[in-house]
């Protein structure tokens, strides 16, 4: 293990998280609010540590797959543990466990919240719970390869264990461009989302939080009652860039480069839009009686699929009270998730095809045991190494979800609660059903579960092994 490598690194995103907590400093300046001066006091901490920690250089820059799942899974943590400090100290939050729930969810891309009521937060506090979404929605380690060179050609481990999906290549030859193209594109989408809310009648800050929760398929909102009172202008932009910043951001390097046959034929993109058309078409038929017209039924079942599949979180209505059927198709989205490759959480589209791929290929084994049959996607072949490690991360995602729904189940919640909480906090949706459903928060939970569902939710951004490795003694043993 190069122990100082990972300390670099770490110093590094300190000095990241201090230039992202300015942020907030010059929001409390502009609407004259007190609660800037935490975020000031955290930024210039953090500042320094990152300084003094790099003064004793790196002895070596040599890294390879074990730092680069250890540097991220420690980055993550220590973004949230000092991201988390300025809620705390500004004293609108009751606890520092509630203050790191909330930055997690936030950085994460969870978007599950323990606030009551969200409109009782300072804009500082607000811009901050959003701004983390559109840090954690590319990755900050991503975004740190983007702007820095680290560790000579090894940082390719850096973005495999830190960018969601069963596979990560390069879109050109060097990992630094390559991160700064993601970015690029991730800029352009957000501010293009921006200034159609704008157009809409939002009000500045309104367009750009809102943006920074769709483009990280976050969820945090600043009013109580998230996208429901807003102009049905406005929540149809909102979902069309969930949907879009559900798509795999390969297919628009591919329209950036003009190859937008190539791009269209994207196998992974055409299942998440015909799962999408679905879940509109079936939700519809079953909610339209609760709404005055079928337009209406078909937008607000519209925005919640994209919300749920994207796992964003967003809501426009309470679909806790919708029909079993309807809910029933909204907790099987929330497993599916959004594609590889894009800022959604879940099990990620390609994973579930290849798996149910996989399972069609065995049963027609069992019926001609000689006839040689491989799985494909994408056009290509999928080798055994993606399948193996598909098959591992089923195994892995279904033992932690036992296990977390049965230590959170000891605060005595009923079942459908407990289960889609875990399954909200694991594919970083955000709200669940029942007393975790969008009109509900996760404050009825005690802190030891609340510690639970925090792990979920690195676990569940981070794909799980990154998170996992640090509980392995062999993961720490020095070369």
């Amino acid at each position: 293990m190069n122990y100082s490598i990972i300390r670099y690194i770490l110093c590094r995103v300190l000095e990241f998280q201090a230039l992202f907590l300015a942020l907030p400093c010059v929001i409390a300046l502009i609407f004259g609010e007190r609660e800037g001066a935490a975020y000031a006091a955290v930024a210039a901490s953090c500042l320094l540590l990152g300084f003094l920690g790099k003064l004793r250089k790196p002895k070596s820059t040599v890294f390879y797959a074990r730092e680069g799942f250890v540097a991220v899974s420690l980055s993550w943590i220590l973004l949230s543990i000092t991201g988390a400090l300025p809620l705390f100290l500004s004293g609108e939050f009751p606890s520092y466990t509630d203050a790191l729930f909330e930055t997690i969810s936030g950085l994460t891309t969870t978007g599950a919240s323990i606030l009551t009521d969200v409109e009782a937060l300072s804009r500082c506090n607000l811009f901050w719970r959003s701004f983390t979404h559109w840090i954690g929605g590319m990755g900050v380690l991503v975004l740190i390869l983007a702007v820095l060179p680290l560790a000579g050609g090894y940082n390719m481990h850096l973005m495999r264990a830190e960018s969601p999906g069963p596979t990560v290549g390069k879109l050109v030859p060097r990992v630094r461009h390559t991160a700064r193209i993601l970015y690029e594109m991730y800029i352009f989408l957000t501010v293009i989302q921006i200034i159609l809310l704008l157009i809409t009648g939002m009000s500045p800050f309104e367009a750009v939080t809102l943006s920074f929760g769709t483009a990280g398929t976050g969820g945090f909102g600043v009013l109580n009652s998230s996208i429901g009172s807003y102009s049905i202008a406005s929540q149809v932009v909102i979902t069309i860039f969930m949907i879009l910043f559900g798509v795999n951001f390969n297919v628009y390097y591919l329209i950036r480069a003009r190859k937008p046959l190539q791009a269209f034929q994207h196998e992974e993109m055409r299942y998440y839009l015909g799962i999408i058309l679905a879940a509109i078409v079936l939700i519809t038929v079953n909610i339209r009686g609760s709404f005055q017209s079928l337009l209406e039924a078909v937008h607000h079942a519209a925005f919640q699929v994209a919300s749920i599949i994207t796992t964003t979180g967003y809501s426009t209505t309470d679909f806790n009270v919708w029909p079993e059927f309807s809910r029933a198709i909204l907790v099987l989205l929330m497993f599916v998730g959004a594609c590889a490759g894009s800022t959604g959480g879940g099990i990620k589209v390609s994973r579930v095809m290849i798996m149910l791929k996989m399972v069609k290929n065995e049963l027609s084994h069992l019926i001609h045991p000689k006839r040689v049959r491989q799985v494909t996607f994408e056009g290509r072949v999928v080798n055994k190494e993606i399948l193996r490690s598909i098959s591992v991360f089923f195994i892995a995602y279904a033992v932690i979800f036992g296990a977390s729904a049965l230590l959170i189940s000891l605060d005595n919640l009923d079942f459908t609660t407990n289960f889609t909480a875990v399954a909200a906090t694991l594919n970083n949706i955000g709200p669940g059903l029942d007393k975790v459903g969008p009109a509900a928060n996760f404050s009825v939970y005690s802190q030891p579960a609340k510690f639970v569902l925090m792990f979920d939710m690195l676990a569940g951004r981070l794909e799980l092994f990154p998170l996992l490795l640090l509980f392995s003694p062999s993961t720490w043993k020095r070369s």
